[in-house]
């Protein structure tokens, strides 16, 4: 079993970063393989909206985080777990603009997939930045993955994220919470568990 977890900071080691190894080693000591997934600082275009995606899979545009995170997960990953710094409380732009063009994309290739979010900041606005990620999640079918408290930890430097004690307890519980549902799906789907069939979603608009 294997969890990707996303970096959506342009700083590849700082809290954002330092956040999510908390994570991945409490996966890890859990039997649960992982790879830590980094946009990188370069800029992530947005949705533009044009539909090419529908009939390929894939987002027109080539050769960037979004067209490389879609090929790894075609390899094969059993949940996600999506991590961003907070600005002006909310989740950062270059993870917004790559999860518009993900899910757009291939979201049916995350479908099922156990899943959660991750905010950190020096103080607030942690909150909103989970909820503008999760947004995503139950549009999608993704069962989220809770721990004790939102998801959030502090800190403005990487080795003041493990100051922040109750901020490490909550990770390390959703680490444990997520081993604990990805090998739940294990179990169920080798004894005759399948995932749940799809009704047919009906479109409407306001407009009479």
């Amino acid at each position: 079993m294997k969890v990707i977890l996303v970096n959506g900071s342009s700083n590849q080691k700082g809290c954002t970063n330092e956040s999510l190894s908390i994570v991945e080693k409490q996966l890890q000591d859990l039997g649960i393989s992982t790879e830590i997934f980094h946009l990188g600082s370069s800029p992530i275009g947005d949705c533009i909206g044009c539909g090419g995606c529908r009939s390929t899979g894939r987002c027109v545009f080539k050769n960037d985080p979004v067209d490389r995170f879609i090929t790894l997960i075609e390899q094969g990953v059993d949940g996600l777990i999506f991590a961003t710094p907070v600005y002006y409380a909310h989740a950062s732009g270059r993870l917004l603009s790559f999860m518009d063009r993900l899910f757009y994309s291939a979201g049916s290739l995350l479908r099922y997939k156990p899943v959660s979010s991750i905010a950190v900041a020096r103080r607030a606005g942690t909150t909103a930045a989970i909820d503008d990620i999760n947004k995503y999640f139950l549009l999608n079918r993704m069962p989220i993955v809770s721990s004790c408290y939102w998801n959030e930890i502090h800190g403005v430097a990487p080795e003041q994220v493990h100051q922040d004690e109750e901020g490490v307890c909550i990770l390390k519980t959703l680490a444990t919470n997520m081993a604990w549902l990805l090998k739940c799906i294990d179990v169920a789907s080798k004894n005759g568990v399948n995932l749940p069939l799809e009704s047919q979603k009906t479109m409407t608009n306001f407009i009479r």
